[in-house]
């Protein structure tokens, strides 16, 4: 038997997780059973870092859907370890994980007791490719294991995890490290996710996944190359591991549209799903049809990009409304027009338990109480093309000067787009890594212009910014929604710190 069955000892694996769990078998039918009861709350999976498996693992303590960020968990493991992994939560989970000697591997390619010095580097990690070798997949099992692991730790109730569909190299081995986990929701946006539950079904029984890679073709048209994953290749113990338990999966969509076509091209059941409006924090979702702007340059919304929630409703799946939906009051109004609940961001970004350096986080509570903390919604910021949410914070990559000052580097690649070269072969481009590397690879220079490296700051903002060769460091880029202008509902009188507990008990109306 793998070595996490021993948790059974301490309730982890016991009981239900609010409902009767009911795995769907690959090839079932459409029909959602969902594995848990719809909570009211859905926490963010923010960031990289910042939905952190403390801050995941005590909203899902109080009854609520804790849910982790699956963004880079591989580079974010691998930096842990080299400050030593502080409080050993990473070797303790590590003891429970199935492939001891896939553990060992990682423990020695990244393991640093007591920590790298401080004007050290970080070691590099290997960046994910269509044509994947081992050890960068197994770098990603094993983040998130870890972090689904640390998330479920000490209690018996649900946890989430979130993911990009725009990064999609590294997805199949990251849902099977949370697979092996116990997740209990996958949840996905930025991108069409359509293959997504077919790849729950198939790694839940530990058979080969593929997902489609959307490559540019030399022609500048997208194709697709589908990426396979299988799990057996992976599995050292002599012992067959029994089939796991298939999440339930909740698409973030910002229409009823897009919710309507996942739920014909799907290749498997939806369970819920999450209804993102343009305030909400991360990435938006373009405006639909042509695009304007307003007079400090952001993208303007309209009618059209206003989700029918009569739409959802006849879909007859729960849903969750996201983005300015953080109070007690807008709880009950996502309730009374037939919403789940609501998923809340900003709130728990900046509470104590959020990843987030802690005085960054404080500054923006302390400038938000002021009320002089800006959002803007930039169209260029990510490189992936839709708009982003950028917190005005001085020293940071919000600046022009910090950001016109910081010499371009492309050494962590999550967000490189596969390309069809003119030989045939595939390669990778990033239009914020150096911009004669990206016009040389076929890129045009005009795509370059006020891209950011999200990589690198969304680390940057959990601590672990990387150290360069002139001696300076990676600056952070924070992104929050419109709605932390009302942060101050979670702070006592003169205080700028507040806690998860202190966000559901209000937005409960406790």
């Amino acid at each position: 038997m793998y070595a996490f069955a021993s948790l059974m000892t301490n309730g982890m694996w016991a009981g239900c997780y609010w409902s009767i769990v009911v795995a769907i078998a690959v090839g079932a039918s459409h029909i959602s059973v969902m594995r848990i009861t719809p909570p009211k709350i859905i926490q963010g999976g923010m960031g990289a870092g910042v939905s952190s498996w403390k801050l995941a693992q005590s909203v899902s303590k109080l009854g609520q859907l804790g849910v982790v960020s699956g963004t880079a968990l591989d580079g974010i493991i691998a930096r842990r370890l080299q400050d030593g992994d502080e409080g050993g939560h990473i070797r303790r989970a590590l003891e429970y994980f199935p492939f001891q000697k896939m553990a060992k591997r990682v423990l020695d390619a990244f393991y640093i007791p007591g920590g790298k010095a401080a004007d050290a580097a970080y070691r590099m990690y290997p960046m994910h490719t269509l044509e994947e070798k081992r050890a960068p997949l197994e770098l990603c099992i094993v983040g998130n294991f870890v972090e689904v692991f640390l998330a479920r730790e000490g209690h018996d109730n649900p946890v989430g995890v979130n993911y990009l569909e725009k990064l999609q190299l590294p997805h199949l081995a990251s849902i099977y490290g949370a697979l092996l986990a116990g997740v209990a929701v996958v949840v996905m946006g930025a991108g069409i996710p359509i293959a997504v539950p077919e790849v729950l079904s198939a790694l839940s029984a530990h058979e080969e996944a593929s997902y489609p890679v959307y490559v540019i073709g030399s022609d500048g048209k997208a194709e697709t190359v589908n990426l396979t994953f299988n799990p057996r290749t992976f599995i050292e113990d002599e012992t067959f591991p029994a089939p796991l338990e298939r999440p339930d999966f909740f698409p973030i969509v910002s229409s009823d549209a897009l919710a309507s076509i996942l739920m014909k091209r799907s290749s498997g059941p939806i369970d819920g799903f999450i209804i993102e409006g343009n305030t909400a924090g991360g990435h938006n979702a373009p405006p639909r049809g042509k695009t304007t702007f307003n007079e400090i340059g952001e993208p303007v919304y309209g009618i059209r990009d206003e989700a029918r929630l009569a739409a959802f409703r006849d879909l007859d799946v729960p849903f969750w409304l996201a983005g300015s939906v953080g109070s007690a009051e807008e709880l009950q109004a996502a309730l009374d027009m037939g919403a789940a609940g609501v998923q809340v961001g900003t709130a728990f970004a900046l509470c104590e338990e959020s990843g987030m350096v802690p005085e960054v986080r404080r500054e923006l509570v302390r400038e938000a109480l002021a009320g002089t903390l800006r959002i803007f919604t930039d169209p260029l910021a990510s490189p992936t093309g839709f708009p982003f949410k950028v917190a005005d914070l001085k020293g940071s990559l919000s600046e022009p000067a910090v950001y016109q000052q910081r010499k371009r580097i492309c050494d962590l690649g999550a967000l490189r787009q596969p390309y069809r070269r003119p030989d045939g072969k595939i390669g990778y481009r990033c239009p914020a890594e150096p911009v004669a590397a990206y016009v040389a690879k076929g890129g045009r220079e005009e795509d370059t212009v006020g891209r950011k490296c999200l990589c690198n700051a969304l680390i940057a903002n959990v601590g672990m910014p990387q150290r360069l060769s002139n001696g300076s460091t990676e600056q952070c880029l924070i992104t929050l929604g419109d709605h932390v202008k009302d942060i101050g509902q979670f702070c006592a009188a003169g205080q700028v710190d507040f806690s998860a507990a202190d966000v559901v008990r209000i937005l409960l109306g406790a």
